[in-house]
């Protein structure tokens, strides 16, 4: 299946990066989490990309295009300078550029690259800045099992905050973290049919007005996982993910027998 990344917003909240690259861009180790999120999906046969392209797209479009197999593989280095590699990465992967605008939303993305999805009956689509250890196979067949447009993976939040419950006098009933919680959010990992684009519209968020009207017809499903995920949304959340990485505790890394 083809995959669609949106990878074009600014990353307001991680601005300890985004003043220089795009969030996509933020290095996990050597290197960037939208590289992890790819890797990710090529560890399931799904190596076919279309990048929603938008804030500072030349870094990315100059990062693949002078792409190093060096910095992430085994290599052997002989005489002259000739470097053979033990593996790589991404010579089989199909990467499509498409400048979707600097502040276009998830939605206006999405529609901007119908014409590279609109010939395949399902395709995946993501935020590429969530890390998770999810089985996706499990996913995409529960989704093929149902007569549904859309589907979403749901998760507990990863961020560090406490839930609050109190009376209509504003007595405090309980205080209890948001891990522990009934709460589940939008992990940002979506099985998607064609058809999604007859329930958009024109400068519509996805997640908004077009899952609304999913809703009511019963069409969208949620996909809950109590596995590994990490939103990557701030400066903390990032240094989190690289000390996983750095300890060779990077649960997201299915495709690694061993960390290197």
């Amino acid at each position: 299946m083809k995959v669609v990344l949106f990878c074009g917003g600014q990353g307001m909240r991680i601005r300890e990066y985004s003043d220089e690259i795009p969030k996509p861009m933020v290095p996990i180790g050597y290197r960037p989490i939208l590289w992890h999120v790819m890797k990710y999906y090529a560890h399931f046969g799904h190596k076919e990309f279309i990048l929603c392209l938008g804030y500072k797209a030349d870094a990315i479009k100059n990062y693949f295009l002078n792409y190093d197999e060096c910095l992430s593989n085994d290599f052997t280095l002989s005489g002259q300078g000739k470097v053979e590699l033990a593996n790589s990465d991404i010579h089989d992967w199909k990467i499509s550029f498409v400048d979707t605008g600097v502040n276009t939303n998830i939605g206006g993305r999405l529609q901007a690259v119908k014409k590279y999805v609109e010939n395949d009956e399902v395709f995946l689509a993501n935020y590429s800045d969530n890390l998770t250890d999810l089985p996706l196979p499990g996913m995409i067949r529960d989704f093929e099992s149902h007569q549904r447009v859309a589907s979403f993976l749901a998760v507990r939040p990863s961020q560090s905050f406490h839930m609050v419950s109190f009376d209509d006098k504003r007595a405090v009933d309980a205080i209890t973290h948001v891990s522990t919680s009934q709460v589940f959010i939008n992990g940002g990992y979506f099985v998607l049919r064609k058809e999604i684009f007859d329930y958009m519209k024109n400068g519509e968020e996805l997640v908004e007005k077009p899952f609304e009207r999913l809703i009511a017809k019963k069409l969208l499903s949620a996909y809950r996982y109590d596995g590994f995920f990490v939103s990557m949304d701030t400066f903390k959340e990032r240094q989190s993910l690289e000390s996983m990485y750095t300890h060779g505790e990077a649960p997201w890394e299915l495709w690694a027998s061993k960390r290197r």
